[in-house]
């Protein structure tokens, strides 16, 4: 014996160890066919255990029924979960490898997104499409939505922080023009919105008997590349000198995950997070078990552990909610739930290498004198006034200006005065809405010190929205006030649940902006809950509040608003030394006497007073809080004395100008003005990625 030998010790034998990698790969089998047994057993229809067992004997008293129940309602309901698993764990587990990085998946990448945009524009613009040719555009959909957010996150392996906001933020534009599609081809769309957040509810075996097949394939080729993909986790580099095409592999990788999500979302829907979980619960087996974590194995693995996730979501939610919530709630709103919890562990794990934290072009705006500021004021001012004067204007009824000051002088007539009595408060609503939730951006923005960071994403807005649509749902006749309340309760529930996660020691501005994101989604998904549990074909209530909307807009709506403004405003006023320094760095204001903890509390419980009454006025509207303190800070500086009141002018603008876009395009139907604030927020944004990526 060696003296190597006495000083290194034994692996601890334990009983995963023991097992081996064939023994955990039969163990998890051996699991999913007891979840899919139980999976069986639930459903509508009075068809139990007891009835299913006795089938194959032929001795009970309603065999036909339950073999009529089995073949028509769950058997496809158990291969869709079965399929669906093991498509999104295998493309996540693939994601990750090629990104090498653990918050890679089909949804983190938009990939999902994509593919779902696509299918819902196919039922909205052409017949009914057989199940190859749905697939089919639902992989161009998600391919091009990865390939983009690969692009702006260099492959995904110069941060994690730079991956998730680039696949948030080109969820969020997506997302925004699939539900464009549904409210303007609702009737074609009928049901798309529960199938959005992923369901398994299946007429038939047609979709899993023709993607089935592609699936497996599918798996047996990534199983393949296991070898290489191993090599490929050593670096480029050392790849390359082994011998592997690292491009090629990594593009044909790519096109294997991206294939096994459409097919999943094709299938089902996009059934949130199961891409991500599925890797990370594989990765915490003990690595001392021989040859686990090669690919090899790791890839059937997550296939069988995203059947595990999907199952077993389906399963609790049928045993927690009923039967019938098996029909009504879609399971991919429990996986999305699961998807974030494991998010933020990972974000509290690990440290994002910090690149977009400050884009060069963000990081400081040019210095401006004090006649450049006072004209650039003016001239928004001045714009703000045009749009709040088209916003008059505009409608499924254009008027003239010698109408509106008919009006205000009290000479219009019936009809004219009963228009714009309509259309005043929405316009204000649209304009106040605005300029609180840009202030709140800029706020947002300083204290993290993350010029990507607004109100939205982290959590702020989707939390505001959970509380407000909550009791729409369960007191239909509340008040403004209580509206402004349960609004201002999600907000500040969801922000100081992002606040108190991200602490460690200390704020980090990544991990604040990562555990956002997980929040918001998880946030969404509640809401997404809420709606289809109350009312699951009320699509267009659901979308256009979700989407944010002036309409129906009434006077006393706009008062929390503009309470929340005069309250905050002269607070981040008088803040605003404090708040240049904290855009800074974390030492600075410490070392300069600023109480650190007090000012960022004071700002960020601002921001979330704002944030939740422009919710509750308008609903959700998304990227205000990004694009306007950009925006402002380009034109007058980084000095927030001057920033605020820009960015607050700027988005009343944005949101006024996409207000009445949204109600004259396609006149008289109407767009949401959140959808348009997202498909112009979107690209710039992406534009800020991009740049940043040098």
């Amino acid at each position: 014996m060696s003296t190597t030998d006495v000083l290194t010790p034994a692996p601890p034998t334990t009983p995963l160890r023991r097992l081996g990698t064939a023994g955990i790969l039969l163990l998890a089998l051996a699991a999913t066919v007891l979840v899919a047994a139980v999976h069986l057993t639930q459903g509508t229809s009075s068809i139990g255990a007891l009835d299913l067992l006795a089938l194959p004997f032929g001795d009970s008293g309603n065999a036909e029924e339950a073999a009529r129940v089995l073949l028509a309602s769950r058997l496809p309901r158990l291969m869709a979960g079965l399929c669906v698993g093991v498509a999104l764990g295998v493309a996540g587990a693939l994601l990750q490898a090629i990104a090498r990085n653990a918050m890679a998946s089909p949804d983190t990448l938009a990939v999902s997104s994509g593919a779902y945009l696509a299918v819902v524009a196919a039922s909205a613009f052409g017949p009914a499409l057989p199940v190859p040719v749905s697939g089919g555009l639902a992989l161009l959909g998600g391919l091009a939505a990865a390939a983009l957010v690969l692009a702006l996150s260099a492959g995904g392996r110069t941060g994690t922080t730079r991956l998730i906001l680039a696949g948030t933020a080109t969820s969020l534009a997506l997302y925004s023009l699939t539900n464009l599609v549904m409210i303007l081809f609702q009737q074609e769309t009928t049901g798309l919105f529960a199938w959005g957040s992923g369901s398994l509810v299946q007429s038939d075996l047609a979709a899993v008997t023709q993607l089935g097949p592609l699936i497996v394939l599918a798996l047996a080729a990534a199983v393949a590349a296991g070898p290489r993909l191993d090599i490929l986790g050593l670096g480029d580099d050392a790849a390359t000198v082994l011998g592997v095409n690292v491009r090629r592999l990594r593009l044909w990788l790519t096109l294997l995950a991206v294939l096994l999500a459409a097919a999943a979302v094709t299938i089902a829907g996009p059934i949130g997070f199961v891409g991500l979980c599925a890797p990370v619960v594989v990765r915490l087996l003990p690595k001392s078990i021989p040859g686990l974590h090669r690919h090899r194995v790791l890839l059937p693995l997550s296939g069988l552990a995203g059947v595990l996730i999907v199952l077993g979501s389906d399963i609790v939610l049928r045993a927690v909610l009923g039967a019938q919530a098996g029909v009504e709630v879609p399971p991919g709103t429990v996986t999305t739930v699961l998807g974030a919890a494991v998010m933020v562990w990972l974000a509290r794990r690990y440290r994002d290498a910090g690149p977009t934290r400050r884009p060069p072009e963000a990081r400081t705006g040019a210095a401006r004198s004090r006649t450049a500021f006072l004209v650039v004021v003016a001239v928004c001012a001045v714009l703000l006034g045009g749009a709040l004067v088209l916003g008059l204007l505009g409608g499924d009824r254009w008027l003239l200006t010698g109408d509106v000051a008919n009006w205000l002088q009290g000479r219009s007539g019936r009809a004219l005065t009963f228009v714009l009595d309509q259309r005043w408060p929405r316009v204000l609503a649209a304009v106040l809405a605005g300029a609180a939730l840009a202030v709140a951006g800029t706020a947002v923005q300083a204290v993290c010190r993350n010029p990507l960071a607004e109100p939205g994403v982290l959590g702020v807005t989707s939390g505001a929205g959970v509380g407000a649509v909550a009791l729409l749902t369960f007191a239909p006749l509340a008040g403004i006030w209580a509206m402004s309340a349960a609004a201002g309760l999600g907000a500040v529930a969801a922000f100081g649940l992002v606040y108190g996660l991200a602490w460690r020691g200390g704020l980090s501005s990544d991990r604040l902006v990562l555990i956002g994101v997980a929040v918001q989604a998880a946030c969404t998904a509640i809401t997404v809950l809420i709606i289809v549990l109350s009312d699951p074909w009320d699509t267009a209530k659901a979308l256009t509040w979700l989407s944010g909307s002036t309409y129906g807009r009434v006077p006393v709506q706009l008062i929390p608003v503009v309470l929340a403004l005069v309250t905050v405003v002269p607070l981040l006023a008088w803040l605003r030394r404090d708040l240049d320094l904290l855009s800074l760095d974390e030492d600075t204001p410490r070392i300069l006497g600023v109480p650190l903890e007090p000012v960022r509390l004071g700002a960020l419980a601002g921001s979330v007073l704002l944030t939740s009454t422009a919710v509750s006025a308008v609903g959700v509207v998304g990227f205000v809080g990004l694009v306007a303190p950009h925006a402002a800070r380009a034109l007058v500086g980084a000095h927030h004395v001057r920033v605020l009141p820009v960015a607050a002018l700027l988005g009343g603008l944005l949101v006024s100008l996409a207000d009445t876009l949204g109600r004259t395009v396609i006149a008289p139907a109407q767009v949401p003005a959140g959808l348009v604030t997202a498909l112009i927020g979107t690209p710039y944004f992406l534009y800020l990625l991009w740049r940043a990526r040098a």
